[in-house]
């Protein structure tokens, strides 16, 4: 009777330490996962900050046909995250640009050029943070492939339920009141399954040209928008 009781005793302390160390490094990884992402959601955030930019560099076009051309100079792809902020109306929820010419279109050249300046190494800054969120993805992925292969709960389950103990003591636990349908189910239902970057609805940032490199391309659309649409560039600049 000591013995059974003190096999009892001992299984049971094999059990809970089992079973909590699985809790322990499967919270961990729960952690890891909410941190990812609270990340995601600043770097949401932050591209929806940066589409401003872009719809701001957007009002200046004017009119649809001048956005198409806006949008095959910095080469931007018909569907994207971004491609709607080229057709979001500008409420000024970014810093005005004051810039100092002697002519009008001299101003909306110096205008549209540093818009595009600053929508440019925003974006760049937005792509930093992007590759960092990436970076993370990858690594809570290999934790939960570590965890995975470490914890694999049907083993688990299948040890707990295979040590010896009275059959009563059994349907206590955890280990052994499954069947083996139940048992899969529960295996499904507590997989963690990998996460991809496209998962966190996080746009991917654009690879914008260089300022420099369509500088010449900018200031033609902008006399051009200049000769068609006058008066309504002469609105944007007062």
């Amino acid at each position: 009777m000591m013995e059974e009781d003190l096999v009892t005793s001992l299984t049971r302390q094999v059990k809970e330490e089992v079973i909590e160390n699985y809790l322990l490094e499967r919270r961990l990884i729960e952690l890891q996962v909410e941190q990812l992402n609270t990340q995601a959601a600043q770097v949401r955030w932050l591209a929806w900050f940066v589409g401003l930019r872009l719809t701001r560099l957007s009002s200046l076009m004017i009119k649809a046909d001048m956005r198409s051309r806006l949008r095959e100079i910095i080469q931007l792809e018909a569907r994207c995250f971004w491609v709607t902020c080229l057709n979001v109306r500008f409420k000024r929820k970014v810093r005005l640009i004051w810039v100092m010419a002697l002519t009008k279109k001299a101003k909306f050249r110096k205008v549209l050029l540093e818009s595009y300046s600053r929508l440019y190494h925003r974006m760049n800054h937005y792509k930093a943070q992007y590759e960092e969120l990436a970076k993370e993805c990858s690594a809570v992925n290999r934790n939960i492939g570590s965890f995975q292969k470490n914890f694999d709960l049907l083993s688990i389950l299948n040890f707990l339920r295979n040590l010896d103990m009275p059959g009563i003591e059994k349907k206590k636990i955890l280990g052994d009141n499954f069947t083996a349908k139940e048992m899969a189910e529960l295996d499904k239902n507590l997989y963690i399954s990998p996460i991809g970057v496209e998962k966190l609805d996080v746009p991917a940032p654009l690879d914008l040209p260089r300022p420099d490199s369509i500088r010449g391309k900018l200031c033609k659309l902008a006399e051009e928008i200049c000769d068609r649409y006058g008066e309504e560039v002469k609105q944007i600049l007062r």
